[in-house]
């Protein structure tokens, strides 16, 4: 192909729409959708507020990574901290940072942007920006105090050569560290960490307050 290669907004006529299913933080929609050739379609999906998550890199080049239970999947798995974006315009930075802070007790000087991506665009509206946290260190004041799963995190600090080994064993699952860890190689074997785009950089799926 010629050109930009990037996605391209589009909508197509929805008809009718219903939400069968409110919860906590999300719901489920349906939308009848009208396809280009007139038929109508219905097609059911998660509504989500959104997500960020946060590759923090340490002077030693490991990524800090927590185990947690996953009570959908029956597994426990290793993440990078992440957290939903829960109050609607919220600045994704500003997310982030609390993300990090109250799972890790961690706080970072440099913030890069990674990758913007949709979880399940099939099944799912859910968008995450993933960011890069360098210069890091342990934050100031008491520790969040976790509750549930969160009440029982590992945490450590793993090479990132060892998680891309990881991740392409099959060992490692959790779909933002899977695109944090890679992404990260890539930058590092390509332009570098700072030709990353800032992390104030727009981000149309989820606009945000500066």
């Amino acid at each position: 192909m010629d050109g930009q290669l990037t996605d391209e907004p589009q909508e197509w006529r929805i008809t009718a729409s219903e939400t069968p299913f409110r919860g906590n933080k999300t719901s489920v929609r349906t939308d009848e959708v009208e396809m280009p050739d007139g038929t109508v379609v219905h097609r059911d999906y998660q509504v989500h507020p959104g997500s960020v998550a946060v590759v923090a890199l340490d002077e030693q080049d490991r990524v800090l990574v927590l185990s947690q239970y996953r009570h959908p999947v029956r597994q426990k798995l290793w993440e990078i901290p992440a957290g939903l974006l829960d109050v609607p315009g919220e600045n994704p930075l500003h997310a982030a940072r609390r993300e990090l802070y109250e799972e890790a007790h961690v706080e970072a000087e440099d913030w890069r942007v990674l990758a913007d991506v949709y979880t399940t665009p099939g099944g799912s509206d859910e968008a995450v920006r993933v960011f890069l946290a360098r210069r890091i260190s342990d934050a100031e004041g008491d520790r969040y105090a976790a509750t549930e799963e969160e009440a029982d995190m590992e945490q450590a600090r793993v090479p990132l050569p060892r998680l891309v080994r990881a991740v392409l064993a099959g060992d490692l699952h959790n779909n933002v560290l899977v695109v944090g860890v890679m992404a990260l190689s890539a930058a590092l074997a390509g332009d570098g960490l700072d030709a990353l785009r800032p992390a104030d950089a727009p981000w149309p799926a989820r606009p945000f307050d500066a």
